[in-house]
């Protein structure tokens, strides 16, 4: 069962439900990029600057959260994302190292 913010413990993460949530090229790509910077990094859904709407943008965070991907932080009038990177290594080995190498 996902915690409050909607995350899901690491043994609830699927691997049909985070392969599916890969499968969008603007997913993977902020996948991608949260993979080339420092573990721990957060940064706000908007510093993607998808060339989407903002309601689209904030669906695809949702998606990668209810995947397990990210990690959103609440900071009172603002929230950043962060990759449950370690999280995820120990779930699925290997799986980000395929994203990286894209």
């Amino acid at each position: 069962m996902p915690d409050d913010d909607g995350h899901p413990l690491p043994e609830e993460m699927d691997l049909r439900t985070v392969l599916h949530a890969l499968a969008d090229p603007l997913r993977l790509g902020v996948i991608a990029r949260f993979l080339h910077e420092p573990a721990g990094t957060e940064r706000t859904c908007a510093s993607f600057e998808l060339p989407v709407s903002k309601s689209t943008t904030s669906h695809h965070f949702k998606v990668m959260r209810e995947a397990g991907l990210l990690r959103m932080v609440d900071h009172g009038n603002s929230r950043t994302a962060v990759l449950r990177r370690e999280e995820l290594d120990e779930r699925f080995p290997g799986l980000l190292d395929l994203v990286a190498a894209g």
